[in-house]
C-alpha cells in the first residue's frame, strides 16, 4: 500500500509538471495571431511605431504655431499648447482670442470674441496634429486594410471607427493612408459629426494630406496640410480647399504648459 502510495504521487507530480503553462512566448504567439486577424490594426500599430509614439508620449506637453486657411481666408492663425495625452488644450490667437480646455469643460476669452466654431477648432487641429500617435487609443476600431491611389502612388490604407460614447464625437470616421516606404502617415480621409448628424456629415467627407515631416526629439511631425474633397468612388480629388501650416514646435513640462482659466472667461458649449 506503501509502495501505491508513493507511485500515485510520483504520477500526479509527473502530470502537474506536464501540465501546459502559458508561456510569455505563448501569450506573445497569440498576441501576434490576433494582429494577424486584423492587418487593419496591424497597420494602425505600424504607423504609431514609426512616428515613434512612445517618445511623443514621454514628453508631457507639446507647442507649436499653425496658421490655417479655407477658402482663400484665414480660418485660424496663433499657437496650440496641449498636453501630449491630449486632455488639457489651449490656442491661443493672434487676434487676442484664448480657448482653453482644462480637461473638463471649454471656455473662451474674451467673451466679446466668441465665435462660431469656437469648439470646432478647440478640438479638431489638435486631433489632426496628434493622430498618428492617437491611432491605438482605447476605443479605436480597424477594418478595411487596402491598397488605395493617391496622386497615381498605392498607399496602404484603413478604416478607423469608434467605440460608442468614445470621445466628443463617435460617429466620426476616417480612411488612413500610410506611405508603403516610409510607413509614415500620408492623408486621412474624415467626416465631422459634432454639431451634425451622421448623414448630412457623410455627405460631404474630407481629406488631410500631410506633407514635408520634420523631426523634433526623435518625433516627426507634418510642417504642411492641405485639405481636399473625398468620396469612395474617387478618393482624394480636386483642387486643395484648405491647407495649414506648423512651426516652432517644442516639448515642455506640465508644469511649463499654462492651462489656468482666465477669471473672465466664458464657458462654451462642448
Amino acid at each position: 500500500m506503501k509502495n501505491l502510495y508513493l507511485l500515485l504521487f510520483v504520477l500526479a507530480f509527473i502530470s502537474c509538471k506536464n501540465e501546459p503553462k502559458n508561456t510569455s512566448e505563448e501569450i506573445e504567439k497569440t498576441s501576434t495571431e490576433e494582429k494577424e486577424v486584423n492587418p487593419a490594426l496591424n497597420l494602425a500599430e505600424t504607423i504609431s511605431t514609426t512616428h515613434h509614439q512612445q517618445d511623443f508620449f514621454n514628453n508631457e506637453a507639446v507647442a507649436f504655431d499653425i496658421a490655417i486657411n479655407f477658402g482663400g481666408k484665414e480660418r485660424l492663425k496663433g499657437r496650440v499648447t496641449m498636453l501630449t495625452n491630449s486632455t488639457k488644450i489651449k490656442i491661443e490667437k493672434e487676434d487676442g482670442t484664448t480657448l482653453i480646455f482644462n480637461g473638463e469643460e471649454v471656455f473662451l476669452y474674451p467673451e466679446e470674441n466668441n465665435y462660431d466654431g469656437a469648439c470646432f477648432d478647440m478640438f479638431t487641429w489638435s486631433y489632426f496634429f496628434a493622430m498618428p500617435f492617437k491611432l491605438t487609443d482605447e476605443g479605436t476600431k480597424w477594418q478595411e486594410k487596402k491598397d488605395l491611389k493617391l496622386d497615381s502612388t498605392a498607399y496602404h490604407s484603413a478604416k478607423l471607427t469608434f467605440e460608442n460614447n468614445v470621445g466628443d464625437a463617435p460617429d466620426d470616421w476616417y480612411v488612413i493612408y500610410a506611405d508603403k516606404r516610409t510607413h509614415l502617415l500620408k492623408a486621412a480621409a474624415y467626416i465631422v459629426t459634432f454639431g451634425k448628424d451622421i448623414a448630412t456629415a457623410e455627405e460631404n467627407p474630407h481629406a488631410i494630406v500631410y506633407d514635408r515631416y520634420f523631426t523634433v526629439k526623435s518625433v516627426p511631425v507634418a510642417k504642411y496640410w492641405k485639405f481636399y474633397n473625398w468620396n469612395e468612388e474617387q478618393g482624394i480629388y480636386g483642387e486643395p480647399i484648405g491647407d495649414a501650416e506648423i512651426s516652432k514646435l517644442n516639448y515642455l513640462s506640465a508644469d511649463q504648459a499654462n492651462f489656468d482659466v482666465p477669471e473672465n472667461a466664458i464657458k462654451i458649449g462642448r
